[in-house]
């Protein structure tokens, strides 16, 4: 995001840091923490970003701890990267007014009293599923759109299983338990152990939980009689969450795909611009796909509209297929298949469905995500001159 030369300002509507449990990014992961690129002929990005992220147990703050490079974001190590001078907290957008020079933006601090101005050549809402950018261009869309999932998610040190690097996903898209490590643990044997339960317990389609209950502690009277449904191989999933001392909750919430995320100087990213299920290990990974390709349209456009319209071009369609696939179950849908075709169990997978079948479920969505060998080789490339599309 940064080059010396650029000026770059993250305005984050919260004073707290981050935590996170760990960004899964499998095969995928050295192209996408490649996505910190420059901004190229740009003097100013201005990113108007979401609340602090409070994470499963302060996991994101052991990770820095243990590894300072681990994917899991939160504010020093952003400072790190950018600079101290770059972010500020404590600032939520109100307004914005584009002029052909640039964009100045207006935040106001939670009381409501104004408190920063801010001048950029463009602005990026990277504000989250709320997104604040996104409502004043689509301000009759109206909430999230709720499957009646709950997830809930821990993480605790843990003995190791498999190969210590491996990943269990338990279960269907009504109820599953998925169990990996995130960092090292207090000794060899062990690995930071990240944990999520994901149960049906509402109808499609129904009013999401309250806003400000969508980053709350859980209550283990809540998730224990779901968690007792499961039996995990390899590792005591029910031990494992007994033990985590705090862990949080999320309803799944996403939006439906935008027909387009850019006006003249203002674009989305991320959440704001695609939230989707937490399927297939994306949502951050889709936002730091984002970011790359925002970054290359950046450094070798001409004109701000330009980069900005060519990376919707790159980015909206496919980002859009994930969406509309997750909702589907993504490359877990090869379980719900298993599931539907042989409801009381087997002995043989393969009479099931075959390793063939199995694998272009997967292979399918990893293609659509951008996860496929080309895919990534493209990412790692240097950007072509983008091209103009055609809306403005």
């Amino acid at each position: 995001m940064r080059r010396p030369g650029a000026c770059n300002k993250v305005l984050q509507a919260s004073g707290r840091g981050a935590a996170s449990s760990g960004i899964v990014a499998g095969d995928r992961g050295e192209a996408l923490l490649e996505a910190v690129a420059p901004v190229g002929k740009l003097g100013c990005a201005l990113l108007a970003a979401q609340d602090g992220y409070r994470g499963p147990g302060g996991a994101g703050a052991e990770l820095r701890r243990r590894d300072p490079s681990h994917p899991a974001v939160e504010l020093g190590f952003l400072e790190d990267r950018l600079g101290k001078d770059v972010i500020h907290t404590g600032c939520r957008l109100g307004a914005f007014a584009q002029h052909e020079g640039g964009v100045i933006a207006h935040f106001f601090d939670r009381t409501g009293a104004h408190i920063k101005t801010a001048q950029g050549d463009v602005l990026v809402g990277a504000d989250g599923i709320h997104s604040r950018v996104r409502e004043m261009l689509f301000p009759d869309e109206g909430p999230p759109c709720w499957n009646g999932l709950m997830l809930w998610r821990g993480a605790r040190d843990w003995p190791a299983f498999l190969t210590g690097n491996s990943m269990i996903v338990a279960g269907g898209l009504n109820a599953k338990v998925v169990v990996y490590p995130i960092a090292e643990g207090s000794s060899p044997a062990n690995r930071l152990t990240n944990w999520a339960v994901l149960v049906k317990v509402g109808d499609n389609n129904a009013q999401p939980p309250r806003r400000e209950d969508w980053s709350r502690l859980g209550k283990r009277e809540e998730l224990m009689p779901h968690v007792a449904r499961f039996s995990v191989p390899h590792v005591d999933a029910r031990t494992l969450i007994s033990a985590t001392p705090e862990f949080y909750e999320y309803p799944c919430c996403d939006r439906d795909p935008l027909p387009y995320w850019t006006w003249g100087r203002v674009t989305l990213l991320g959440d704001a611009a695609h939230p989707m299920y937490p399927v297939g290990s994306n949502g951050a990974s889709q936002a730091i796909l984002d970011a790359r390709a925002l970054a290359d349209s950046l450094a070798h456009a001409e004109h701000p509209r330009q980069a900005l319209l060519a990376y919707e071009q790159k980015r909206l369609p496919m980002t859009a297929e994930i969406v509309r696939s997750n909702r589907r179950g993504g490359p877990e849908g090869v379980i719900d298949a298993v599931e539907q075709l042989a409801p009381d169990g087997f002995t043989d997978i393969d009479k099931v469905l075959s390793y063939a079948q199995r694998e272009a479920i997967v292979r399918g969505y990893a293609s659509k995500a951008g996860f496929a060998a080309p895919s990534l080789a493209a990412v790692r490339a240097e950007g072509q001159s983008p091209s103009s599309p055609a809306h403005a």
